[in-house]
């Protein structure tokens, strides 16, 4: 026997239309609610009223229309009503982003903070996110939660780091954030955060293969929107693919993993900013040009042996995005091109959309995502 909606879940139900509507669209007058989702104006006007008395809506100015008489009230979400924390845990830094509802960047802040296996650690980086949204003048009802974007492998829950090697940190739990903070806070592998933002800003990206290629080398599996963690959580873990058995040495204890041939570490000598070895690659200077084409040479290969796997698309996204061209991308496609036994067309590879703050922004977004799914 079907069970019969009540006026209530009636009520509730024009309610959350609505107002995705209104989020969606941005500014919109009752008359586009109206007839776009066949609803009564007066169920539109008591709906409104009751948004805009509760703070999620507002009015933001007037609907310009070619028509004579008085102008309609535009309507808007208030982006800040609720706000999410993304914090990127890293071995020298903290990084930490606010986002709206948007997704928008509201403030950003880096600080230098040797990371320790320690509570007095912990506890200093709950200080510095507590000052932070003060800075920001946040209050503890707007904020929806902090995600922490880690170099590890997380449990299923997001509450415990399972495997982080690189900085010693397997087994930590969430709650050693929570004893100091009073918001929902969890745990997000830090490729699997970027995949996340790239998912938020690319809405007709279905399935795809994200490489993030930062200080460490990460990848995430998008198949129909979503993140594929695996059965025991290490799905995507491509960084530990041994490609030279004789290779430097990884953090993983192993030899020549991807890792030690595409991240950034790989690239870069000792103390060098990323900005600067590109000033001098882009100004084709001989030594870091060859070290930059050697550079792609080996991601042309790691690309080529993921791809016969994965026939689709491969975003290149992590802090080196920002940085590509599209002579690099050509340049990858040629050196592909010599390893693949198949034609290949040069349709599968893409920059990220959004490369900068990816990490810190995607460590944010599920605690947005989860709002707009029940509001």
């Amino acid at each position: 026997m079907k069970k019969s909606i009540t006026p209530n879940q009636i009520k509730e139900n024009n309610r959350n239309l609505i107002y995705q509507y209104i989020y969606r669209n941005h500014n919109v007058s009752q008359q586009d609610i109206s007839y776009d989702l066949h609803l009564s104006r007066p169920t539109v006007t008591t709906n409104l009223t009751s948004l805009e008395e509760d703070g999620l809506i507002a009015k933001n100015g007037q609907i310009n229309t070619e028509y004579v008489g008085r102008k309609a009230s535009a309507y808007a979400i208030v982006p800040d009503y609720r706000v999410a924390i993304g914090v990127e845990i890293l071995k020298t830094e903290v990084k930490m982003i606010a986002v709206n509802l948007y997704g928008e960047k509201i403030l950003r802040s880096v600080y230098k903070l040797p990371y320790e296996n320690k509570d007095t650690y912990f506890h200093k980086v709950c200080l510095e996110i507590l000052s932070f949204i003060n800075s920001v003048e946040l209050s503890d009802e707007q904020i929806l939660g902090v995600g922490f974007a880690m170099q590890g492998l997380i449990s299923p829950d997001s509450n415990v780091v399972l495997y982080g090697k690189i900085l010693e940190c397997s087994g930590l739990s969430i709650h050693a954030f929570t004893k100091y903070l009073p918001y929902p806070c969890s745990f997000i592998h830090d490729a699997d955060s970027a995949a996340t933002a790239e998912l938020w800003i690319s809405p007709n990206l279905n399935d795809a293969f994200y490489l993030s290629l930062s200080h460490h080398l990460g990848a995430s599996l998008i198949i129909d929107r979503k993140i594929i963690s695996g059965d025991h959580g290490h799905s995507c873990t491509i960084e530990h693919i041994q490609l030279e058995s004789a290779g430097k040495l990884c953090y993983c204890g192993k030899y020549g993993c991807m890792e030690t041939l595409c991240s950034l570490h790989a690239l870069l000598d000792e103390n060098e900013t990323i900005e600067y070895f590109f000033e001098k690659v882009r100004k084709s200077e001989e030594v870091s040009l060859k070290r930059w084409h050697t550079y792609l040479q080996n991601l042309a290969k790691s690309i080529n042996l993921l791809h016969l796997i994965y026939d689709k698309t491969f975003i290149l996204g992590g802090y080196l995005a920002p940085y590509l061209l599209e002579s690099d991308l050509a340049f990858l496609y040629q050196e592909i091109e010599k390893l693949t036994p198949f034609p290949e067309a040069s349709d599968f590879l893409q920059i990220s959309k959004m490369p900068k703050h990816n990490i810190t922004i995607g460590a944010a977004l599920p605690y947005i995502q989860e709002f707009l799914n029940t509001n």
